[in-house]
């Protein structure tokens, strides 16, 4: 048995789809399910049950075999939330409910963390532990996925296997239901589509030229199949970045989707709202190095080749994975 939390989500509908794929079909998934937009997430999935996120650790206390793993990418990623004790509930008490759990019954336990834990990049874009206590999130999103990973590595007692992950700017199938909180490939396409036109946030930054903030945009099928080798290869615990580990520019993007829809790029540039000038990011790259050091080989899509797959394959078609 294999348990995914936010498995109506975006990316836990996607590694569903995957553990699908690869014969997993005796899953587990927990999530909020009265949230009819993430239906077509789990639509023609294989799995043995659902569990409603409010109900899980009672469920949990009463199960009797082991799980084999427990991927817990279930969060509240709303970064314009500025509630705390809703992220202190969901983000930091909820998983840390769950590493006591699989410490117990020593389970492996692979869970979200976020590159929104860089904050402005002070202190570069490493996955090195002893940095993570100086670090400065931007906002209560960035700073409870931050103090869950301080919290973690404070931890004498683990689960045999664990695994952070410090996701980047994740975009693919599935995250239909994500509104203003979807990737901004989602919405250059729907934009492009309506528009024939797309808008971009000018520069505000002597250094940067207008769409050439960078990002570091990794594809979905790039961040499950990296889930998936930590599961099956169980390198050394700890916190890893999730990024491609290649910076690409806003422009870069906004090209690539033209390009995927067959059309001429047409772009606008707008000023960046007021409000969040001071807190915007003009570059963010995560270092794979680590990752790859552990024996990950496989290749990461470019921003071309993930773009032309969602577009051509889940987007137009209006399909899942």
């Amino acid at each position: 048995m294999v348990i995914v939390t936010g498995a109506a989500g975006f990316i836990g509908s996607c590694l569903v789809s995957v553990l699908n794929q690869q014969g997993e079909e005796d899953l587990v998934l927990v999530d909020d399910f009265t949230q009819a937009q993430k239906d077509g997430n789990l639509e023609g999935k294989k799995y043995r049950q659902k569990v409603e996120r409010g109900d899980f650790f009672d469920w949990l206390q009463a199960l009797d075999e082991q799980p084999k793993v427990i991927f817990h990418i279930g969060a509240r990623t709303d970064t314009t939330e500025f509630d705390k004790s809703i992220f202190d509930e969901l983000n930091v008490s909820y998983t840390q409910k769950i590493w006591d759990y699989c410490t117990e019954k020593q389970v492996p336990l692979i869970y979200a963390s976020s590159a929104a834990t860089y904050g402005l990049g002070e202190y570069g874009y490493e996955d090195r532990h002893d940095l993570i206590p100086n670090l400065k999130p931007l906002n209560p999103y960035g700073d409870s996925k931050n103090e869950l990973d301080k919290w973690v590595l404070k931890q004498e007692k683990q689960p045999p296997f664990w695994a952070g992950l410090k996701f980047f700017n994740v975009y693919g199938p599935n995250e239909y239901h994500k509104g203003r909180m979807a990737s901004v490939i989602f919405h250059a396409f729907h934009q492009i589509k309506e528009q024939g036109s797309m808008k971009l946030f000018r520069s505000h930054h002597k250094d940067y030229e207008d769409g050439c903030q960078l990002r570091d945009f990794v594809y979905v099928k790039d961040v499950v199949s990296v889930c998936l080798y930590l599961w099956k290869e169980k390198p050394q615990s700890g916190i890893y970045n999730l990024g491609s580990g290649k910076a690409r520019t806003f422009l870069d993007l906004a090209n690539g989707t033209f390009k995927a829809l067959g059309k001429e790029a047409e772009i606008e540039f707008i000023d960046t709202p007021a409000d969040i000038r001071d807190k915007y990011q003009y570059f963010t790259e995560a270092n794979m190095q680590k990752l790859i050091e552990t024996g990950y080989t496989k290749k990461f899509h470019t921003l071309e080749e993930g773009i032309s797959d969602y577009v051509e394959n889940y987007l137009l078609p209006e399909k899942y994975l």
